[in-house]
């Protein structure tokens, strides 16, 4: 039963326990070289999405202008600290997640909204592809109360694209978080695991439809 993959989330009292340790994580980011973990230069800000499995998801953030730094973990559940192998039960109720710091002043948090709709198929429940299960599902949590409107407003505008393309229902999660508090990060091997692999794994893929940006929320 410990491995078991669900497609449906578990309660809170049935989440694995976890442990107070965080996971140890390298200093630096295999790409850029910047740090993994805060505190962050000052006027950055920090965006947290699933996308289905995070190594492909970070490759796609890293690659952005403004972007300062990136990282895989796991966020949206219960289990305080979890590993991969936890994670993979679906008995943390947390989702594979990309944690983004960026520079406001030269991306905007819309162009992170415009990526995360675009690469990936916000209407398919508790997976992406192949990779069934709650912790596969799409997801963002904003981690300022300023983002609320900017995700609300671009899940609008994908929504109307998927309607006349006669796709189905956004089925993201879409919620606050403490990212000190309840972002939890990955296995050191997890971290920037596409560039250190280039030939690894990666099942996202996007519906076709676009995320219009630069046009108020």
């Amino acid at each position: 039963m410990l491995f078991r993959k669900t497609a449906t989330m578990i309660a809170p009292d049935e989440a694995l326990p976890g442990r107070d340790e965080p996971m140890s994580v390298p200093e630096t980011h295999f790409v850029n070289g910047n740090p993994l973990q805060g505190p962050w230069p000052e006027g950055m800000e920090i965006a947290v999405v699933g996308m289905g499995c995070f190594w492909g998801a970070e490759r796609l953030f890293w690659q952005l202008d403004g972007v300062y730094s990136t990282f895989v973990g796991y966020a949206g559940g219960f289990t305080p600290n979890c590993t991969y192998e936890e994670n993979c039960t679906g008995r943390t109720g947390h989702a594979e997640a990309v944690g983004i710091v960026f520079d406001p002043a030269v991306i905007s948090f819309e162009r992170i909204m415009q990526v995360f709709w675009e690469e990936h198929d916000p209407t398919q429940e508790m997976r992406q592809g192949n990779d069934i299960g709650s912790q596969y599902r799409t997801g963002v949590w904003a981690t300022q109360a300023s983002q609320l409107p900017t995700i609300e407003a671009t899940k609008s505008r994908v929504q109307a694209g998927l309607d006349a393309m006669g796709k189905g229902e956004i089925t993201t999660e879409v919620g606050s978080i403490d990212f000190d508090a309840d972002f939890y990060y990955a296995e050191p091997y997890h971290q920037q695991y596409l560039a250190k692999n280039p030939n690894g794994y990666c099942g996202i893929k996007g519906t076709g439809v676009s995320c219009p940006i630069g046009i108020g929320s």
